[in-house]
């Protein structure tokens, strides 16, 4: 599979963690020190999930070698939706108008995007579909109690999106060499670590600590066994594109597999956890970083659990 082009949207306000001191009395210092992030995003009113999804196709659009009308499948990610019904998937279908596809929604957490990637792999396989766009939106802002102090501070907004071809069309393309996935909710708090229950407070994370345990194992885990698979090294790897839930979290991975900052790639800082768009957000943003010899790792953990790791080139 190669990745053909990407794109990203962040809505534009801006909340600094000193938004939350009067509402759970955590300070900027103690938020910062704990979790990595000084500031997050979030939709003004007339944007949701749906329409940042949009937002992220049009900006990866422009770099597109073929016209969006020609995708015949879209998948979309989010655990946020602004309708239960209706898909950011099938919202991005019916604003451009593209007759024939094949549309999915998905939840699998922050796993989302790489599950996604998985459904277009065996898309792809089965001679089903020849191009597909990935959309991966979170408006976590609709479903997080600022008043938490356990996670209400943690959630930003944002989306991302990939379009992706099972043949090659330039030169430049990227190739997604390996994706893996993997259910983890037999292991520590598992469908209870992270939630979001519209009838309970939205958003939560009651058991933080062992979903940072397990999320630092995993995602560690996860970028072993994608090199194993590839027959890859570490030394192979050039950058790594961890999942952005706590900045401890992702030092803990680069400390454990000796790569250095130079090789991680962060936005938790300024965008907060913007769940399962995070890693897109991140390649999105570092495009211009990347060689065509660059060797990318993504790693993920959500809840639930799951987990997951792909390579591309």
């Amino acid at each position: 599979m190669y990745i053909n082009a990407i794109g990203h949207y962040l809505p534009q306000n801006i909340i600094s963690n000193d938004f939350f001191t009067p509402k759970n009395g955590l300070t900027h210092d103690w938020i910062f020190s704990r979790t990595g992030i000084e500031t997050r995003r979030r939709v003004s009113e007339d944007e949701n999930t749906n329409t940042m999804a949009i937002k992220a196709a049009e900006n990866a659009l422009i770099n597109a070698p073929y016209e969006i009308q020609s995708v015949d499948l879209i998948v979309s990610g989010t655990y946020t939706p602004y309708d239960l019904v209706v898909s950011p998937a099938h919202a991005v279908q019916q604003h451009f108008n593209i007759a024939d596809a094949q549309v999915i929604g998905i939840s699998t957490a922050c796993s989302s995007f790489l599950n996604s990637l998985e459904i277009v792999e065996g898309y792809f396989a089965t001679g089903k579909a020849q191009r597909a766009l990935i959309v991966v939106s979170e408006q976590n802002s609709a479903y997080c109690n600022d008043t938490d102090k356990n996670s209400g501070h943690l959630w930003g907004d944002g989306a991302g999106a990939v379009l992706i071809s099972k043949n090659k069309y330039v030169s430049t393309e990227k190739k997604i060499r390996h994706v893996t996935t993997r259910g983890l909710a037999h292991v520590g708090r598992g469908v209870d670590g992270v939630v979001n229950r519209p009838n309970d407070n939205g958003i939560a994370m009651p058991y933080g600590k062992d979903v940072f345990i397990h999320a630092c194992k995993y995602m560690t885990k996860a970028i072993c066994d994608i090199i194993e698979k590839s027959d890859k090294l570490l030394s192979d790897i050039d950058y790594i594109i961890p999942h952005q839930a706590n900045i401890r979290i992702i030092n803990h991975v680069a400390k454990e597999l000796q790569f250095n900052d130079n090789q991680i790639i962060t936005n938790i800082n300024r965008l907060g956890n913007t769940g399962c768009a995070s890693t897109v957000i991140g390649m999105s943003e570092n495009m211009a970083k990347f060689t065509q010899d660059s060797t990318i790792v993504i790693t993920v953990f959500g809840g639930g659990y799951s987990s997951g790791a792909a390579l591309i080139q």
